[in-house]
């Protein structure tokens, strides 16, 4: 817990380190306690530092208030979530289908994961230089890669056609105004990042929450599935995401927990099911989601913001098979709570809220969540080696069935059995749509399938011509595959070209 710990406080001041380079031209170059670039770079504290930049711009990711919050862009792109914040435009924007290039949400996903390149890019030019421990060298250098690749995974997914950047620039750079790079080259520079990483050696599990084996493994079963599916199509890369998922599976390192409520349990963070998350520790560098999944004022909380930001729609919470677990008041969702006035009494919440993101002993007491955000789960794992393999061969093995299996077995429902491999391409996906609802994860899923999750008749069908429960007149497009580079990019870099409809 002290390394965890030290690792948010590390990474909690990291800015004042990017200031001073920032700010290195209005400085007196002859003092020699300022830094540069150039002279910062001279002992191992300092890879350390510039490493744990490179994990700061997940955080912003996940605040939220009453202008919503960044993470939100991904759920209300699936039809599936709901909202009470009537002031959150960027909300509207997306989730009504009338997005547009101005939605700050995608703006913050730009900024954020382009930031973490950029430091990502000054690890990996500045720490070859440094005299210190190579075995030490390496396992930043290799953080650094698999966070370039995390980043490049992220924007290549949501805008589709952006520039890569694989250098640290100045304002006499040739990269200064970047082109944009092809789908294919974005990914073969992702392949490579982790294929590098992975050669680093690090440990399978890191439970001070820094980039371990186990999430370098993940997050490549990951990229090779999604380079499987659309756009790509590059269905050859179907059995390396099966092996890649595999090796996690076979590491012994990772295992299901026994219950969903240690999925929002601070003790179970960076152990158990968790292969990789976003740090956060009360009082130092609180997780600020809680305001967002809360019920619109209604008093159950002890924070002040209760926003009422998102919730599941009616329909999709009901689509949960007969007697799965997950459905059930206070496994993934909750319609009811006491009151913060009055613990012995309770609230109707008029909706089904999500309780898997939901940290107790914050709403109840000290309005400073101990949780972490979760980038990583041996669910998802299990869940993409069985697709994998479903696609990789003729049909479902013994194997594949056993993998989703273990994720129904949890929920208690029964197993799939004697499926050929149509339906159970579908079994399979319609249990990720469930299981990883609200995670950041179904969006991704839809673009790469092409396919969207009726909760109605609970089948998937085609992603153009969709339309969400709750906006039955309007249907899905080619546009909303992507999402718009943000307007301020677009009047920064004259070389970036627009997504379709937008």
């Amino acid at each position: 817990m002290k390394i965890y710990r030290n690792l948010i406080k590390t990474i909690a001041v990291i800015a004042a380190v990017s200031s001073t380079m920032a700010c290195s031209d209005f400085l007196d170059e002859e003092d020699a306690s300022n830094f540069t670039t150039d002279t910062y770079f001279t002992k191992a504290e300092h890879a350390e530092s510039a490493v744990n930049g490179i994990y700061e711009p997940l955080i912003p990711i996940t605040d939220s208030g009453f202008g919503g919050g960044t993470w939100l862009m991904l759920e209300f792109a699936t039809g599936l979530a709901n909202t009470a914040l009537g002031q959150a435009t960027n909300i509207y924007l997306v989730k009504d289908l009338i997005n547009n290039s101005d939605n700050g949400y995608g703006n913050s996903f730009w900024n954020e994961y382009y930031t973490g390149i950029s430091r990502a890019n000054l690890a990996i030019e500045k720490i070859p230089e440094i005299n210190m421990d190579e075995t030490e060298k390496q396992r930043y250098i290799a953080e650094a890669k698999f966070f370039r690749a995390y980043y490049y995974f992220g924007l290549v997914r949501m805008f589709g056609n952006v520039p890569i950047i694989t250098s640290s620039i100045d304002l006499n750079s040739e990269q200064l105004y970047p082109e944009q790079s092809s789908p294919e080259a974005i990914y073969d520079l992702i392949i490579s990042d982790l294929t590098e990483a992975e050669s680093a050696g690090l440990p399978w599990r890191d439970e001070s929450g820094r980039v371990s084996m186990g999430a370098i493994k993940t997050l490549f079963a990951d990229v090779y599935l999604t380079s499987a599916g659309f756009p790509l199509q590059k269905t050859e890369n179907y059995p390396l995401a099966a092996a890649k998922a595999k090796e996690v599976i076979d590491s012994g390192e990772f295992r299901l927990f026994d219950t969903y409520g240690e999925l929002h349990d601070p003790a179970t963070k960076n152990t158990g099911e968790y292969i990789f998350m976003t740090q956060f520790a009360a009082n130092i560098q609180s997780g600020n989601w809680q305001p967002a999944i809360l019920p619109y004022n209604l008093g159950i909380s002890a924070y002040s913001a209760q926003t009422g930001g998102i919730f599941s729609t009616n329909e999709f919470a009901s689509s949960y098979e007969a007697n799965d677990l997950r459905a059930e008041e206070k496994q993934f969702y909750f319609t009811s709570y006491s009151l913060e006035a009055d613990r012995s009494d309770s609230t109707n919440l008029g909706a089904p809220y999500i309780f898997k993101l939901f940290d107790v002993q914050a709403n109840e007491d000290s309005a400073q969540s101990d949780l972490n955000w979760c980038i990583y789960r041996y669910a998802d794992v299990l869940l993409m080696y069985a697709e994998a393999l479903n696609e990789a061969g003729a049909g479902p093995s013994a194997e594949a069935f056993a993998a989703v299996n273990q994720i129904r077995t949890r929920a208690e429902l029964p197993d799939l059995a004697g499926l050929t491999q149509a339906t159970f391409r579908d079994a399979v996906r319609i249990e990720r749509v469930h299981e990883l609802s609200f995670e950041n994860k179904t969006w991704f899923d839809m673009a790469r399938w092409r396919k969207a999750y009726n909760p109605v008749n609970n089948t998937l069908e085609d992603f153009v011509g969709h339309t969400y429960t709750y906006l039955p007149n309007k249907a899905l497009t080619d546009t909303e595959l992507l999402f718009p580079i943000p307007t301020s990019e677009m009047q920064n870099n004259l070389n970036l070209v627009q997504n379709p409809g937008y």
